[in-house]
């Protein structure tokens, strides 16, 4: 047993060792009171000091959510819980007066699924070897979390499509108020999340609420760029009322309806939205223009929001082959240069230029086979979905970000692209949408990695990773003793993750400048 007390009450956890030190446990702390009843589809309240002690030996309930379909390999049934969903776990390395740098995690899952209590996110390890205090916390997801009703049910409603936002917030501020009884430093917090979480970190950082809570940021396969106008929010929130069986006359009767029937809703939107892409649906996504989100996060990060913050950002090389590759067929599908039109055509590249993609690819592939390469088939698809989602968004923020220093701003850069292969279905994954995640936890052999590490990952790389992340958080700099990592810079610095580590200036070059000289200009996401 062990024990934290702060002024909000004292906390009840529990000890255990890994590779020789002890980590200590506290799970399902709620930071917020329970989001239901009058609650529901408005902004959280702060939790209220309780007398005794609270027992954090078990992890809370997950956000309410549909079970994933097919649910990855070697992941775990999740409990979820409207009641109880806004909660977080901390593992520390002492509970003393030592001010440890604090590293709170954000899940990915789409803005649909996920729980800071995954197997893959479980931060015992993590804390013991970089002597941090890692936080993981909940938020709110689908509908729940996104759905947009301040033109249907008015005054209290304004933000109901930034609910997921609040709540990390929420859990920031908590942190900033009690991490210090868990031996943490609340005025050296970062961010890290992936997926979802990292776009959810890319959003923070445009919203004005979120100033000064963060004094730095990781972002693994995340963007700034994901989110809404006000008017594609609402005629999401009108399909899934319909989805629902309500209307615009009987939007309020959506406070009481049972969460099930919630869930049954939004997995059939998810399904509607899967047949517009070929890339990855994504119905529920914050909305710009609202009281929390007054501009699209990415002009305002340009305009030096969050200025500040020192960012490390980057992505896998592969991003798009799950989609690719788990897509059922479809004999209605077209071919795959159509399929890779459509999806740079969403990204904002006009429709008449979306060819020369392949051929800035081609000369890529060209290059590194030290031979002539044409992109088709795919490649070209898995290509132009890693792209238009993950790796062009990610430059648009460092340029953003690039910007804002020059005009004063002094948070620092940092870029990185992840190319160790999985050796899952005999290769055709590659560096795949988040096989990072388990290098940088040091869950490689964890039943939930297996699937993609397959028992080949290079503790070595693992060691890399952690290792930077936990330097950023303690200094900054994800550069170490026999890692030099500089700055992006204007010669783009980027590390690159592999069994060799290096640094290379603007890698893929061709495919940035053709988006650089190609894309539209796109206010929020319809």
């Amino acid at each position: 047993m062990k024990l934290a007390s702060s002024h909000g009450g004292s906390f009840r956890g529990s000890t255990l060792t890994v590779d020789g030190t002890a980590v200590h446990r506290f799970l399902g702390i709620p930071y917020a009171k329970p989001p239901v009843r009058e609650r529901r589809f408005r902004p959280p309240a702060p939790t209220t000091p309780w007398t005794g002690v609270l027992d954090c030996t078990r992890p809370g309930p997950a956000a309410p959510q549909n079970p994933e379909s097919p649910a990855p390999p070697g992941a775990k049934p999740r409990v979820s819980s409207e009641e109880g969903c806004l909660n977080l776990n901390i593992w520390t390395p002492g509970t003393d007066g030592s001010a440890r740098p604090v590293m709170v995690w954000i899940h990915g899952g789409a803005y649909l699924s996920g729980s800071n209590s995954d197997g893959m996110y479980d931060g015992a390890g993590l804390a013991a070897a970089s002597g941090a205090v890692v936080v993981a916390i909940n938020y709110r997801l689908g509908a729940l979390g996104f759905l947009h009703l301040a033109d249907l049910l008015g005054a209290g409603y304004q933000d109901s499509s930034n609910l997921a936002l609040l709540d990390q917030i929420e859990a920031l501020r908590w942190v900033r108020g009690t991490i210090d009884a868990f031996g943490g430093d609340p005025h050296n917090v970062t961010l890290f999340g992936e997926s979802a979480g990292a776009a959810a970190i890319g959003t923070l950082l445009g919203m004005p609420a979120s100033e000064g809570l963060f004094r730095r940021a990781i972002m693994q396969s995340g963007t700034a760029e994901r989110c809404r106008t006000a008017e594609g929010s609402a005629r999401i929130s009108r399909k899934f009322l319909a989805l629902c069986g309500l209307d615009t006359s009987s939007a309020a009767d959506i406070l009481t309806l049972p969460v099930d029937r919630l869930l049954e809703a939004q997995e059939m939107l998810v399904q509607d939205i899967g047949q517009e892409t070929f890339a990855v649906p994504l119905p529920f996504q914050p909305t710009a223009g609202t009281p929390s989100l007054p501009r699209p996060p990415l002009d305002a990060v340009q305009q030096g929001q969050n200025g500040a913050v020192d960012l490390l950002i980057g992505t896998n090389l592969n991003e798009g082959s799950f989609a690719v590759e788990m897509r059922p067929p479809n004999p209605a599908d077209p071919d795959y240069a159509e399929r890779a039109a459509s999806v740079l055509a969403a990204a904002g590249i006009p429709p008449e230029r979306t060819t020369g993609y392949a051929g800035a690819l081609a000369q890529i592939l060209s290059r590194k086979a030290a031979l002539p390469r044409e992109a088709a088939g795919k490649e070209l698809l898995e290509a132009a979905v890693a792209d238009s989602v993950y790796r062009q968004p990610s430059n648009n923020l460092l340029a953003a970000r690039e910007q804002s220093s020059r005009q004063g701003s002094p948070g620092r850069n940092f870029s990185y692209l992840f190319t160790w292969p999985s050796p899952a279905m005999g290769g055709k994954l590659g560096s795949c949408h988040s096989l990072d995640v388990p290098f940088v936890f040091r869950h490689l052999d964890s039943p939930e990695a297996a699937f993609l590490t397959r028992g080949k990952a290079p503790q070595a790389l693992s060691d890399t990773m952690s290792g930077a992340w936990a330097s950023f958080a303690h200094t900054g700099t994800p550069g170490r003793p026999g890692l030099e990592w500089p700055e992006y810079g204007q010669e783009r610095n980027t590390m690159i993750l592999d069994l060799v580590t290096r640094v290379e200036a603007d890698p893929r070059r061709e495919i940035r400048e053709f988006f650089a000289e190609n894309q539209v200009s796109l206010q929020a996401g319809s």
